[in-house]
């Protein structure tokens, strides 16, 4: 009976010795997978919102916006080892609750690091929330600024175009015009993150002579009339545009008349209401679309 118990002790150590160099092996075979194929953005289809993963050869997660409700969540399980529970940097764009609620849900389930936001005042119960959270998770938070480039290593880096100003606690008429602007650069390829940005923004960025020429560019706001262009878009030129939309939305996104400016510069129209997830990667050369 002794020599059983001891047996059934030693079958335990082995099946977890064997699990944890399972693990282990899944870890490097991912990281080494991750490191191969470059840096990947994922277009999530959350409905009527945006919610964007930017994963880098370094291991860097950068999740910008979480959409209108929890299924940013499933989002990243699905994109995202189980054992990865790290998010490296959240970017909230602006506060509406299109962006923002997925986000609170986030911070609850993963190990968010640092945070980029522009601070501005906006005194609804989802935006308290996610002030209350931060607190809570004691993450650190720092307010985006013209100017400032953030380095996700291997020669990947996001240049902020916008906000010009300082928003922090200020309160705001049109939360759209707060939107943080970014633009994520690797090698020869780029993406331009615009939020829900409008074009009196798009015509202070040209006016400053911003280089915005982009070859994937997220539609600001969900391809809305007012919020792109005939003059943005002919200095992005974009290969690639993304819109982040719900299917048959209350608002009438994207705008035909949108659909028809981007059609006509020649760009690649991806819908999340038509495709689902839209995947992007890019060698630092070349991209590459994931259908």
């Amino acid at each position: 009976m002794f020599n059983n118990f001891k047996n059934k002790k030693l079958v335990t150590r082995l099946v977890g010795l064997f699990s944890a160099i399972i693990i282990l092996l899944g870890v490097s075979f991912y990281q080494s997978f991750e490191e191969s194929r470059g840096l990947e953005v994922d277009f999530f289809d959350v409905g009527q919102g945006d919610a964007i993963l930017i994963k880098t050869p370094d291991h860097q997660r950068i999740l910008i916006d979480g959409g209108p409700n929890n299924a940013v969540v499933n989002k990243l399980g699905e994109n995202l080892p189980f054992f990865d529970k790290e998010i490296d940097l959240v970017i909230l764009t602006h506060p509406h609750a299109d962006h923002l609620v997925g986000l609170i849900e986030v911070l609850k389930r993963y190990e968010v690091k640092k945070i980029l936001s522009t601070g501005v005042a906006h005194p609804t119960p989802d935006y308290l929330t996610w002030l209350e959270e931060i607190k809570k998770q004691n993450v650190p938070m720092e307010i985006a600024k013209a100017g400032e480039t953030l380095d996700f290593g291997s020669g990947i880096k996001m240049e902020i175009f916008y906000p010009v100003e300082d928003l922090a606690g200020k309160q705001v008429e049109n939360l759209n015009n707060t939107s943080i602007v970014g633009k994520l650069i690797f090698g020869r390829t780029s993406f331009l993150f615009t939020g829900d940005a409008e074009m009196e923004v798009w015509d202070e960025l040209i006016s400053r002579g911003i280089d915005l020429k982009a070859d994937v560019l997220k539609v600001a706001h969900h391809g809305s009339k007012n919020a792109t262009s005939k003059n943005f878009l002919e200095k992005v030129q974009p290969k690639f545009a993304i819109i982040s939309v719900g299917e048959n939305n209350s608002f009438g996104h994207p705008s035909r008349i949108i659909l028809n400016y981007l059609e006509n510069i020649g760009a690649q129209i991806l819908r999340t209401d038509e495709q689902g997830d839209v995947k992007i990667t890019s060698d630092g050369e070349k991209l590459n679309f994931k259908e």
